[in-house]
This record gives structure tokens, sequence and C-alpha cells, in this order.
């Protein structure tokens, strides 16, 4: 009679149980976390084939990227050829893409106080530039700091960084590279943003500088999607000992040893937009129909992303 009893009172609160947990499912913050991808093309990806800026704009739109991520090297190129600001900004329009970010190298972070003052001149008048393109980004790198790097300092001046960027409107995104001494890891990078102390803080990592730095890729889950707008997208090879490995030797996503799966699966899970730019320097690809390159490349992007 007991047991009877019992039973029947189980199955009176099953369906309250279940509502229960579909409820807490659909509140979770995972269930409602999504995020949407950007596909861009660095250019570097096709510097070999020496494109000009309007044929490597033609070049995104027809592979069927949403952005391109120039260097300021091509764009002040550009304009040293006799054309405008405006021009370039309708030539980016009519392919219907977005600048979605601009690669340069102001020495802002130097230990130096007047290489660092001089970085800032330069990281302001190319902000400018960029603001008049309606690019709304610029990588910042730590070009022109020395190890050892004191953490603490370099936060307060990329805070300093970003008070430009809003009065510019054009936000820098903290870059570290593997194979640079000085600043070649995602927890140097965390630790700098966290000495912000900014809203607006923003990291640029990269599967290849991931990799190549020895930061590796479950560091990742620890950075809040608010804090990431751009990706580099790349892979490497397996056969080749992580410190002997070069900028050269990137590969297409998916062609390496990149825990690519998982990483997608990460930034997934992040939410918001993310932009996910395409940044390979392999001779090997620059032999190739840059056609070819664009279109492969996107390609396999899409089958992780």
């Amino acid at each position: 009679m007991n047991r009877r009893r019992q039973l029947i009172k189980t199955l009176a609160l099953t369906p309250l149980v279940g509502a229960m947990a579909t409820r807490t499912e659909a509140q979770s913050p995972g269930a409602q976390t999504t995020t949407e991808f950007i596909f861009s093309l660095n250019t570097s990806t096709v510097r070999g084939q020496k494109l000009s800026l309007p044929q490597l704009i033609e070049l995104a739109a027809r592979a069927g990227y949403q952005g391109l991520e120039p260097w300021m090297m091509e764009i002040e190129g550009y304009l040293q050829g006799g054309k405008s600001i405006a021009s370039l900004k309708k030539l980016v329009s009519d392919a219907g893409i977005t600048l979605v970010d601009c690669i340069g190298f102001p020495t802002w972070m130097a230990q130096d106080e007047e290489k660092s003052k001089q970085g800032f001149v330069q990281m302001e008048k190319e902000m400018g530039l960029l603001a008049e393109l309606g690019c709304t980004r610029v990588a910042a790198p730590a070009i022109g700091a020395d190890a050892p790097l004191d953490l603490l300092r370099a936060g307060e001046r990329y805070k300093q960084l970003l008070d430009l960027g809003r009065k510019t409107g054009v936000m820098p995104q903290l870059e570290f590279w593997g194979a640079y001494p000085a600043f070649y890891h995602l927890a140097q990078a965390l630790a700098v943003a966290a000495a912000a102390d900014d809203p607006d803080a923003k990291i640029l990592a990269d599967v290849y500088h991931l990799f190549r730095g020895g930061s590796g890729f479950e560091g990742l889950k620890l950075v809040d999607g608010n804090a990431i707008s751009i990706f580099h997208l790349n892979d490497f090879p397996g056969d080749i000992p992580r410190t002997n490995q070069q900028d050269k030797d990137r590969v297409f996503p998916g062609d390496g040893a990149a825990p690519m799966q998982a990483l997608a699966d990460t930034l997934r899970a992040k939410g918001g937009q993310i932009v996910l730019s395409l940044e390979l320097f392999n001779p090997n690809y620059y032999a190739m129909d840059p056609n070819y390159v664009a279109k492969t490349g996107l390609e396999k992007m899409k089958r992780f992303f």
C-alpha cells in the first residue's frame, strides 16, 4: 500500500519536475547564447599576388566575405597615389563589404616615453583616417615594447589608448604575438586589459599566436564574449616544433593541428558578434590564384563556423 501511494505521488509530481527542468534550461545563459560570425579577409593572405587595394576590395566581395581587414600601409599607398579617402570609402560601400579593422604599428606601448608619445601621435592620426573611412577598429600590438614588460604600466597606456579611441570613434584591439619576447601570451594580454580597468577593453587573439606563444586554447574560455570583437583565423602545421614555427608556416583553418572544432565551440558559446578574419602569410598560397585562395579560405572557415 505504501509503495502504491509513493508511486502515485511520484507520477503526480512528474509534470511539474519536467516543466521546471525545461524552464531552467531555457533560462540558463548557455541555452540563450547565440554568436553571429562575420567573415573577413585580412589582406596579408594574398599579399604575394601584389594586388592593389581596389583589387583586394573586389576580391573579398567576389569571394563572399562580409569584411576586409587591410593594413595601414595599403591605405596610405592608395592615398599617396593621388586618390581620396572619399573614393576609397565609395569603393568599399559599392562592393557591399565593411572595413572591419586595420593593421598598424604605432609604438604606443614602448617603455621609452618619447617613443610611446610618438606612437600615440601616430595612432591618433591613423585613427582619424580610419574614422573617415568608417572603419571602427584598429589593431594595437605591443610593437616597440621590450622585455620584461611592466604589465600594470602597459595597462595604463592601454587605458590612455582606449580614451583616444573613444575620442576618434576607432577602438584599439589589444594584440599579442606568439614570437614577440615582450608580449607573446594570452595571460599577458588579459593582465593588461584588466589593468586598464575599462569597459571597452578588447583582446585580438589569433590561432597561430595562441599556439606559437604557448598560450594554448583553454584560456580563451576565461575571456568574456564582450572582450573579443576580432579573431584572426588560421592553422599551424603539426610537424614543426612550436618554437620553430614562423608566420609563413600558417595554413588554412582545418589543414593543420589546431583544435579547430573545439575552438569554434568556445567562440560560439560567447555570444554577440565576432569577426573572424583569415590571416595567412604562406608563400605557397602566394603562388596561387588569389581568387582560389580567398574562396578556399572562406570555405574552410565555414566548415567549423
